[in-house]
């Protein structure tokens, strides 16, 4: 990788992560969530949003690698 993309790839984790801080700095009122008769203790909005995010970006990927496994078996079977 060059430096300059280094340089960009750097930059843009550094702005991400700042927007994440400020969003958990200014989300700090607490609330409690129930769903389906489940319910959580208070906690701030920022820790529901951000574990969100986290399940969703380890659910997605797991996801489309079990979609894509799929395919690719049914096509090694000579099915489409």
């Amino acid at each position: 990788m060059s430096r300059v993309k280094r340089v960009i790839v750097i930059l843009t984790v550094l702005f991400v992560a700042l927007l994440v801080m400020a969003f958990v700095l200014e989300n700090q009122q607490d609330i409690s969530l129930s769903f389906m008769g489940f319910g959580t203790g208070k906690m701030p909005v920022s820790m529901f949003v951000v574990g969100a995010l986290v399940a969703g970006m380890l659910v997605g990927p797991l996801f489309g690698f079990l979609i894509r496994n799929r395919r690719l078996r049914s096509v090694y079977d000579g099915r489409s």
